[in-house]
């Protein structure tokens, strides 16, 4: 298993700010205190403020009446300061941190500086990936081949416990880091053993501001990588990533496609998931890494869709980085259970199959998931938090598989435009923001629009925050109201 030798990076004496008390902004207040820091929690809301104090959190705590208030409270006599990713690079506190020379980090940059070494000295290598989608899913695989080597390595960043707290632990052979463009946007020192971009499309408009000041922040996940930058075959954009890359001397390219593997590539050959990247007779053949038959379990309906092939293709990837043999790689893609509110299947009823896919919260996931089902099957409940998007080029290309849509959401002026645009013949139904139950009435008018043999799918294309606390709440409402009939 490979190792990275690196320094620690000296925090000692340095004075930090966590602006944002979330989840991670806690348990980044929770390691400064453990390291003995000197550490200032701020928040906007005194229920943070007064949860974070129940809590017996270390660190002294302050409640800010403004985004004023907020970025003077965050940077006054600090030297660091750890935000939130809710944050935008567009408040006050980002500018005040400039004026005052304070470093702005992440939480992921806080793992990275404040992680415990392994036994032998060296640390748990990164192995980190970000995309417009797909990044829950590939992140998990890669933790489940991981462990199905024998190693222990838990999933990070987005997903499960906080990575600050992970990496202060120690106690880990390897850590696949699912990394937001948020959290790039602020993470500068990570140098990761194998890193990943597996695909970019417009998303988060309204937090980095353009499209460009997005993709520059996905690219970020390759700066510094020491082995292996993967990118898609079918994304010209991700090659591009890999191709400006300031990396570590060494480090390879490494494409992944549902096609044939070139050198240097992973790959379909037949039914067979197959590596011609990192193995010493790459140039003459290839080796067999698992079959499609170990994911057919992912497949709803019997269908495998192709971008869980293409996840399952990147996961070996990382894992390969790691030295991982290929018999971990199919029993881990036999383990692997995926995640809630991704194309699950909620239930079948009257012949009509009922899908949750409320984690596809832009266009490129719901897009992924519509084009897997059957021409004119699909009532599609979508709508939400469009983020800026817009939303012409996703409903001409999912048209043929619509035979109907609901829409939900405060805003739904841009998927209404866009149907009435692209697909005039789809019969629309539209709910009104102020319905009691949304969800309820969402489906109680998809129920009446679809026949035998049909899909109702949620798969909104959209955030959930206008009408729901998060993706998760509203596909549990989507799931309660089938249920309920």
């Amino acid at each position: 298993m490979a190792s990275t030798s690196r320094t620690r990076v000296d925090l000692s004496g340095a004075r930090v700010a966590v602006a944002g008390l979330g989840a991670s902004g806690k348990a980044a207040l929770e390691v400064l205190g453990t390291l003995g820091m000197d550490a200032l929690g701020v928040d906007h809301s005194e229920a943070a403020i007064e949860a974070a104090a129940e809590q017996h959190l270390p660190g002294r705590l302050a409640h800010a009446t403004s985004d004023e208030d907020f970025a003077d409270l965050a940077t006054r006599d600090r030297d660091i300061v750890v935000v939130s990713p809710g944050i935008t690079p567009h408040t006050p506190l980002y500018a005040r941190a400039a004026e005052r020379g304070v470093e702005v980090i992440s939480e992921i940059e806080l793992a990275w500086r404040v992680q415990a070494p392994k036994a032998d000295g060296s640390f748990a290598p990164w192995l980190t990936l970000t995309g417009t989608n797909g990044k829950t899913t590939t992140v998990t695989m890669t933790s489940a081949i991981l462990t199905s080597a024998g190693l222990v390595a838990p999933a990070i960043g987005n997903v499960g416990t906080p990575a600050v707290l992970v990496a202060a632990r120690g106690g880990v052979d390897a850590l696949p880091a699912e990394l937001s463009s948020f959290q790039l946007h602020s993470t500068s020192s990570v140098r990761a053993l194998a890193s990943a971009c597996l695909n970019i499309d417009d998303d988060h408009l309204d937090w980095h501001g353009s499209a460009a000041a997005y993709a520059a922040a996905k690219a970020r996940v390759h700066r510094g990588t020491l082995r292996a930058c993967l990118y898609s075959r079918h994304d010209d954009a991700t090659r591009q990533m890999v191709e400006e890359a300031d990396v570590t001397e060494g480090a390879r390219a490494i494409s992944i496609g549902t096609d044939t593997p070139p050198l240097a590539g992973l790959g379909l050959v037949e039914d067979m998931l197959v590596d011609r990247a990192y193995h010493a007779e790459r140039h003459t053949q290839g080796v067999e890494l698992a079959t499609l038959a170990d994911l057919a379990h992912l497949a709803p309906g019997g269908s495998l869709p192709g971008h869980v092939v293409i996840d399952a293709l990147f996961a070996a990837g990382l894992a390969r980085a790691a030295d991982v043999p290929p018999e971990a790689i199919a029993a881990g893609l036999r383990s692997f259970a995926p995640g809630a509110h991704r194309i699950e299947t909620i239930a079948e009823i009257d012949g009509v199959r009922y899908i949750n896919d409320s984690k596809a919260t832009n266009a490129h996931a719901a897009r992924a998931s519509l084009t897997g089902m059957a021409d004119g099957s699909v009532v599609w409940i979508a709508g939400g938090l469009a983020k800026g998007a817009r939303f012409e080029e996703l409903v001409a290309d999912v048209r043929p598989k619509l035979k109907a849509a609901v829409l939900i959401g405060v805003d739904q002026e841009p998927l209404a435009t866009a149907l009435a645009a692209e697909a005039p013949e789809i019969p629309v139904r539209v709910i009104d923001p102020a319905h009691r139950s949304v969800m309820a009435a969402a489906v109680a008018a998809a129920r009446e629009l679809a026949g035998k043999g049909d899909t109702v799918m949620l798969a909104p294309a959209c955030a959930s925050m206008d009408q729901f606390a998060n993706y998760a709440l509203r596909g549990e409402e989507f799931a309660t109201a089938v249920r309920n009939g």
